[in-house]
């Protein structure tokens, strides 16, 4: 767990790289009970809709950006604000970086805001977020 008294802004939180597979895929989206063809359906995803490839679910990049700063803050503290855009999709065998950063510290309260976000391999930004963390 991060300590409020060792951090500063701009530290950064560990990242993760997640190189999604099609059966990861297909179990997401039937635990969610999500059926767009887009993520399970190639000929459907590039002829119909006229994608490059099968289409990495949003939301299960915004999960990725939970599970970073869940594993960062630990069991001592709590997730109080979440927020994420997918600006740009990305596509299967992409090779993709949840990552981010110390952006505010608020002593008073022991919260910490962070900028997150989803980096393809190119590094572009795709699916920015923010969250606030209390720290115990």
């Amino acid at each position: 767990m991060p300590q409020l008294e060792t951090l500063h802004v701009g530290a950064q939180i560990p990242s993760r790289v997640f190189t999604p597979t099609s059966v990861s895929l297909f179990l997401y989206n039937a635990a969610i009970w999500n059926s767009h063809r887009i993520h399970y359906d190639e000929p459907y995803t590039t002829g119909v809709e006229r994608h490059p490839g099968i289409v990495i679910d949003g939301p299960l990049q915004g999960d990725w950006l939970t599970q970073i700063v869940l594993e960062w803050l630990g069991d001592d503290g709590a997730l109080v604000e979440f927020e994420y855009t997918n600006r740009q999709a990305s596509y299967l065998g992409a090779t993709l970086t949840a990552g981010g950063q110390v952006s505010e510290i608020d002593s008073t309260n022991r919260t910490v805001s962070l900028e997150i976000a989803i980096i393809d391999s190119a590094g572009v930004v795709l699916t920015p977020g923010h969250a606030v963390v209390k720290l115990a």
